[in-house]
């Protein structure tokens, strides 16, 4: 019944169909499982029969997938990290786009060494540029859009 009727990724589920219909058919079985296992859906952030809407921070339209832009726009804003949870934050962030940033672990390997338990926390002008790059490289990617992104949904 997954393969093709859903797609399914941890609690987050999208019903697919080549019509209508059939998209109402498979929605039909994926609620009759619920009932069946007692499982809970929360209401409020169920969506039915939408043209677009944001899922695992892709914006899902009627002709592709996108890039949410304001993902993107928290990893331009964030500040460069002075603290071990600062960096932390920046590469869960930017984590997300090292599909599609070329050379995303070479770029981002000095900034994980500094969360190294044995490492000495030193926040260099290096460390600035690996950031700046990867700033770069995912604002650069919510533009252009790789047809790899479209496939691994």
């Amino acid at each position: 019944m997954v393969d093709n009727s859903m797609k399914v990724f941890m609690d987050n589920f999208l019903v697919l169909g080549d019509t209508f219909e059939a998209c109402l058919e498979h929605l039909g079985r994926v609620m009759q499982r619920y009932v069946k296992t007692k499982d809970v859906l929360n209401w409020k952030k169920c969506y039915f029969i939408v043209k677009e809407g944001i899922v695992l921070r892709h914006k899902i339209l009627g002709n592709g997938i996108q890039v949410a832009q304001t993902k993107v726009e928290v990893i331009a804003k964030l500040a460069p990290p002075i603290l071990v949870k600062g960096v932390r934050s920046f590469l869960g962030h930017a984590g997300f786009y090292r599909r599609f940033i070329k050379d995303f672990s070479k770029v981002a390997h000095l900034l994980c060494t500094l969360l190294e338990k044995e490492s000495v926390f030193e926040f260099n002008e290096a460390c600035v540029k690996a950031i700046l790059c990867l700033k770069r490289e995912a604002h650069f990617f919510s533009y252009h859009c790789c047809s790899k992104l479209e496939n691994s949904i």
